[in-house]
């Protein structure tokens, strides 16, 4: 793979060619998408979104929104790190091209403020409520009117492939969604495949799937743009390098502050946190300067700014070691997999699992999310099927008026279903529990 590529500003629907060196440096074309995504609704959602604690009362506790804004500013630092030494390494991007380090810093902020963007309610439960449905519960009646990759589609819901779909769908009259640029809709692709088959190998863009089949067309448009190896053992192709960035940012800030919410939440007592911080910061940390902190809270918030310094300046580290493997597609892991920092970040993460993402009050909400989903999926699934079956009643037709308004019966079964799950997964958890309760006949 290029960089110059790899960088491309090239957007859904470009006649000719965009060049960095024609950009205007007041509003460059990466900043622009960063722009877009932080003005677009799907985003504002992310503010009722589950990060840690569904439907949490709690205002310390990080939204998804706020974790997206979090893992921005981690990713562009990555980015601007990796850009710098980059453009010393190939000078040509710089003199020949006009690329900036700063360039880098935007395309992973922008792609890293949109990672969850695709993420439905009541954080990953939604997404295997969603895919339980219609493998175990009454959505298994579809199965028969599916193509095995779309079935597939539907039972593995993936949240990074319907981001994918959120940020590129045409609709509504808006052609090409929010149009962001090539090279940041390929940082934003960590898993670049369909969704069968499943985990063919142990690479680490096997992990998941990042493109529904309704997508798949623009998909391979824009991979094939940037130059990205194809994979075809896998139905896909290698990452963008740059997407290595955005879920270091993204790890690095899920282990380090969703790891905070369970001390503020009382969850992770404050003494034990502080010890397995400092065990990931020993080699940083100044002494002299962390005791003169006189609270918890103080100390908490030095040890999470090193930390967080701590693994950008290591995952900047592996990038910059492995750039050639990560060019030739043969780079395998995530970036912080390669770490000496690994066994701790692997510590951190256990408590967070066993005090805070298996705590009562996670197990709680979420059992009650999976009822909701459930009902919101049948009840406009069932919609949708009576529509298509000419056998619609009016209830149907009012729920089919609040997902779209103008339905064909020219769609296909796959599309309407993706169309009852989109509008689904793009529901906040205050409003699914709003709507749940309106269809149960609860004003």
């Amino acid at each position: 793979m290029q960089w110059e590529q790899l960088l491309s500003l090239r957007k859904q629907g470009d006649s000719k060619q965009r060049l960095r060196a024609d950009e205007n440096e007041t509003r460059l074309g990466f900043e622009v998408d960063y722009d877009r995504v932080i003005f677009s609704s799907a985003f504002r959602s992310l503010q009722d979104k589950t990060q840690v604690i569904p439907l949490s009362k709690t205002s310390f506790v990080h939204t998804r929104l706020t974790h997206s804004l979090e893992v921005s500013v981690v990713g562009r630092s990555l980015g601007r790190a990796v850009g710098k030494a980059i453009l010393e390494k190939y000078p040509k991007l710089a003199t020949e091209c006009g690329y900036r380090f700063n360039d880098f810093g935007g395309i992973v902020a922008a792609a890293a403020l949109a990672h969850d963007i695709g993420n439905p309610p009541f954080g990953h439960s939604g997404e295997k409520a969603i895919g339980d449905y219609f493998l175990n519960g009454s959505g298994k009646r579809f199965r028969d009117y599916l193509s095995e990759k779309e079935y597939q589609d539907l039972i593995d819901f993936e949240g990074n492939a319907n981001g994918f779909k959120i940020l590129t769908e045409s609709k509504d009259g808006v052609q090409g969604g929010l149009r962001l640029t090539y090279a940041t809709l390929g940082a934003f692709m960590k898993y670049p495949k369909q969704s069968l088959p499943k985990k063919p190998t142990d690479n680490v863009c096997d992990k998941k799937f990042g493109v529904f089949q309704s997508e798949s067309a623009f998909f391979n448009e824009v991979a094939d743009a940037l130059g990205l190896i194809k994979r075809p053992d896998a139905n896909g192709y290698v990452r963008h390098p740059l997407a290595y960035l955005v879920e270091a940012a993204d790890d690095i800030c899920y282990t380090i502050i969703d790891f905070e919410d369970g001390i503020n939440l009382g969850l992770i007592e404050e003494e034990m946190a502080l010890e397995y911080l400092i065990n990931l910061v020993r080699g940083n940390l100044k002494t002299e300067v962390y005791y003169k902190l006189k609270t918890p809270q103080n100390r908490l918030a030095y040890l999470r700014a090193l930390a967080i310094n701590t693994l950008v300046t290591e995952a900047t580290s592996i990038f910059l070691k492995n750039e050639e493997a990560i060019l030739n597609g043969t780079f395998s892991e995530a970036l912080l997999d390669s770490s000496q920092y690994k066994a701790q970040i692997s510590d951190i993460i256990k408590i967070s699992v066993e005090k805070i993402y298996r705590s009562d009050e996670v197990r709680e909400k979420e059992i009650a999310g999976y009822n909701i989903l459930y009902t919101l999926l049948d009840t406009f699934t069932s919609a949708f099927e009576n529509y298509h079956n000419d056998v619609a009643r009016p209830y149907d037709l009012l729920l089919l008026r609040t997902v779209s308004p103008t339905i064909t019966k020219q769609d296909s079964v796959y599309k309407y279903l993706m169309e009852s799950c989109g509008y689904i997964s793009r529901l906040t958890d205050g409003s699914a529990v709003q709507i749940f309760q309106k269809v149960k006949g609860n004003l």
